[in-house]
């Protein structure tokens, strides 16, 4: 898997859903930040199921999002939440509703977590009110993904 991201094709999708993802986050700034957050972007998060480019795309696209809040611990723990929404989102492929809950469980942990540290708010409450948000932007993003699993061989992705 590792050789085909490394085509000229693959990294020029994986960059376009970077800048895809990082551009949505930032035009919705006022519901993409904070500890209830419903990144539209994030719905890009079960693409991993059809797209393995879009592993290093997501990734790369939450990083670029997450130097607009200028804490350290959010650029690092949120881009790494995201990238193991991703990975995990690719790994359970053939199980699309066990691949969308990674991005809920992994971001509402992990950037749950931050947030409660890193502004003083409950750790509890901050995670429902991430996952809460993630649930509403992965159930968009399965939406607009279900009519093409119906057509896609998830075989050749293997």
């Amino acid at each position: 898997m590792f050789r085909k991201l490394l085509t000229t094709r693959s990294m020029c999708l994986s960059a376009l859903i970077a800048a895809l993802y990082a551009a949505l986050t930032l035009l919705l700034a006022p519901i993409s930040y904070g500890n209830v957050q419903c990144r539209i972007s994030e719905a890009m998060t079960v693409l991993p199921i059809l797209l393995p480019q879009a592993i290093p795309g997501l990734f790369v696209g939450c990083l670029i999002a997450n130097l607009y809040t200028g804490m350290l611990t959010d650029v690092i723990f949120g881009s790494l939440a995201t990238l193991l929404a991703a990975v995990g989102s690719y790994l359970l492929r053939k199980r699309p509703l066990l691949a969308a809950a990674c991005p809920v469980v992994a971001n509402g942990v992990i950037v749950g977590l931050v947030l409660s540290v890193s502004c003083s708010l409950p750790w509890q409450l901050t995670m429902l009110e991430v996952a809460a948000g993630e649930i509403a932007a992965v159930a968009l993003g399965m939406l607009v993904l279900l009519p093409a699993l119906g057509r896609v061989d998830l075989s050749r992705y293997t």
